[in-house]
């Protein structure tokens, strides 16, 4: 599904340093996410995805990179799927999903019901 969420990546470089770079996703499902980095990745790796629930709640969860590609400027599109915490992101999916959904307005040219 097509949503931007505002959340921030991280994990250690080759060196070992810690990293972390906010950015938002391009798409979510279920099972994973995919977004843009900057910061230079491999397939397999562990990293992990922190974002909040839309009534500010935080989560986090770690991913595994399984796909890379390259996109504009030097970034990359990575896509990633959740291999810990899932129930944590089902909830951050649901609510998200449910948050995007338009309010329904009753049909104004139904009778009303008795």
């Amino acid at each position: 599904m097509a949503l931007r969420l505002p959340i921030v990546i991280s994990g250690r470089a080759e060196d070992g340093s810690a990293w972390s770079e906010p950015t938002e996703t391009d798409d979510i499902s279920t099972s994973g996410a995919l977004f843009h980095l900057n910061q230079k990745v491999s397939r397999g790796e562990r990293l992990y995805l922190r974002a909040h629930r839309p009534d500010g709640a935080p989560i986090e969860v770690t991913v595994v990179v399984i796909r890379i590609a390259p996109a504009i400027y030097g970034t990359a599109r990575v896509g990633v799927q959740i291999a810990e915490s899932a129930e944590n992101w089902l909830r951050l999916f649901v609510s998200w999903v449910a948050d995007e959904q338009p309010a329904t307005e009753p049909d104004s040219e139904s009778p009303p019901s008795e």
